[in-house]
């Protein structure tokens, strides 16, 4: 990751915005198979949700919250576009509605189609971290707009 073009990336954001000095927005590398397309379909404005897995955020990680500047890299960790947080809510996973799935934005931005890949993914990431999935597992679901 190449954090001066990605700081770049960032103060040539700010030179169209007031002088306040914002800090560094948090940087975003999405997960899964292919990052690049998921970052594409935030440029489109296609995806203008994203859901992580509430439970493993470590006490000292950056929880994202209403208000904040996200980076997202694209599969070559090149800064592609910013993003600012609209909504931030905590759902256990079987609740997580319709209309999030669409925002998604991907594949047939079903709900049905959006529990099998994301069920699929947190098993995996869940795995990982020596522990089990469940369907009453807390998600955090994050809604945002492409301004840059």
């Amino acid at each position: 990751m190449d954090k001066e073009k990605i700081k770049k990336y960032w103060f040539d954001f700010l030179k169209d915005k007031n002088p306040l000095d914002y800090p560094l927005g948090d940087i975003t590398l999405f997960g899964g198979d292919d990052p690049d397309t998921l970052a594409q379909l935030v440029y489109k404005g296609t995806k203008t949700a994203t859901t992580s897995s509430y439970a493993l955020y470590e006490p000292t990680e950056y929880m994202p919250q209403v208000g904040d500047y996200n980076i997202i890299l694209d599969g070559q960790e090149n800064p592609l576009c910013i993003t600012k947080t609209l909504v931030t809510e905590v759902v256990p996973f079987n609740q997580v509605s319709a209309e999030h799935a669409y925002h998604e934005g991907e594949d047939s931005r079903t709900l049905e189609e959006w529990r099998k890949v994301h069920e699929h993914f947190f098993r995996e990431e869940y795995k990982e971290f020596g522990q089990e999935f469940t369907f009453d597992m807390p998600c955090l679901c994050e809604v945002f707009e492409r301004i840059y």
